[in-house]
């Protein structure tokens, strides 16, 4: 789902309800999510990462065990 689709949907279920005071945290969340996803930190889930979760190399991931 594209977020401009979850933003309309989202407010049209806010004002369905009678929350209109939503709609501007609604704006304010789905360019957070916009601003978020267009970072140039996300890492590209199809390659591997360099670090593991510890913060080590990804060595680990190369077959190599960890110490």
């Amino acid at each position: 789902m594209m977020i401009a689709d979850w933003l309309e949907m989202a407010k049209a279920d806010a004002e369905g309800r009678g929350l209109p005071e939503l709609i501007p945290m609604l704006d304010s969340l789905a360019q957070a999510t916009e601003r978020l996803r267009a970072a140039d930190w996300n890492d590209d889930a199809s390659k591997e990462t360099p670090f593991d979760s510890a913060g080590e190399s990804a060595g680990v991931a190369q077959g190599r065990p960890r110490q």
